[in-house]
């Protein structure tokens, strides 16, 4: 009588366990239907959507943070994510015109095919002060010029504030019940930025007025906000390779404006921009462009901070070998 006691009680429990179980994974997946599933085309726009959305989105991002974002290829995957999206967040500006446009298109969503929907946030909307808008018109023959002006904005902290708020928008319009929720995030992210951007600014500042050669006109936003001169690129024109004419131009123009950096976006070719700071007794800096560009950069501050960290350690480093060079000299 005992045994069959025990075992009736044993299987009143088991029972209850697996209810419990059940109504778990029933409340975890009505938890994961509920939240908006957000497709971002660059890393750096995921991750600033993963600050303001918290818990409450999915995120993807189809490029990888070391892939060009010019050029990345169009993978049926990507379809099925875009079909699946409440939200597309791209950088625009036709930074991604080579691959993205057909890909939203093949997904047959209405909720992002639509530059009039909410699911479809053109970020570079969201700017107000684009550079390098061009004001004659653009052909092949002067290279990758994107009509619209420089795509490169995110480099800037105040415009990663700026996208932050039209990501909040869009996610409080598709997701209305958890305003309140997006508000709070966006309100900390800016303040948690704002308050980096200071500490940024004031690292940066003892370096003003720099002169850097990029690879490609990635870094005209932050050099913009950091007081840097900009006096040539790598590239005769952008997207176009170096000749070796323009390779031994860019030497002598270099050596002639005390230019002290050389930066490379780490998925650019590292040899020439190597060989020309060498040649022209310049230093070479490889840079993260985007979240995910290197090692433990999971984050925008992180980004920022590896950026502005390995620009003023190269600078100082410098800065401190021509003092030791000077004393040895007498």
């Amino acid at each position: 009588m005992k045994t069959q006691k025990f075992l009736q009680s044993l299987a009143l429990h088991f029972c209850l366990a697996l209810l419990v179980i059940a109504f778990s994974l029933f409340a975890s997946a009505i938890d994961a239907l509920a939240k908006v599933k957000v497709v971002a085309s660059l890393p750096t726009f995921a991750a600033i959507t993963k600050e303001i959305g918290g818990d409450k989105v999915e995120v993807e991002s189809l490029a990888k943070g070391y892939q060009d974002p010019h050029f990345v290829d169009a993978k049926p995957s990507y379809v099925l994510k875009l079909n699946r999206a409440d939200l597309l967040i791209y950088n625009g500006l036709d930074l991604e015109i080579g691959w993205l446009p057909p890909l939203i298109t093949g997904s047959r969503n209405s909720k992002i095919t639509s530059t009039n929907s909410p699911g479809n946030l053109n970020a570079s909307t969201l700017i107000s002060n684009i550079l390098e808008v061009p004001t004659m018109r653009v052909d092949r023959s002067m290279g990758d010029i994107h009509p619209g002006g420089n795509p490169h904005y995110i480099l800037d902290p105040k415009n990663g504030i700026a996208v932050a708020n039209g990501i909040a928008e869009r996610l409080k319009e598709i997701d209305p019940k958890n305003s309140s929720y997006y508000d709070q995030r966006l309100k900390d992210f800016v303040k948690r930025l704002n308050a980096k951007a200071k500490e940024w600014e004031e690292k940066l500042a003892p370096y003003k007025g720099t002169k850097i050669v990029p690879y490609h006109k990635s870094w005209n936003y932050f050099s913009d906000w950091a007081g840097f001169q900009e006096v040539g690129y790598v590239e005769p024109k952008p997207g176009i390779p170096p000749s070796p004419s323009y390779v031994a131009d860019l030497i002598r123009k270099i050596q002639g404006m005390n230019v002290k950096l050389v930066i490379a976006e780490s998925y650019y070719p590292q040899k020439v921009p190597a060989l020309i700071a060498q040649k022209a007794g310049a230093s070479f800096l490889v840079l993260p462009a985007q979240v995910g560009g290197g090692d433990g950069i999971n984050t925008y501050f992180d980004l920022l901070d590896a950026i502005v960290n390995d620009v003023t350690s190269k600078l100082e480093n410098m800065k401190q070998a021509v003092n030791s060079s000077n004393l040895a000299g007498g």
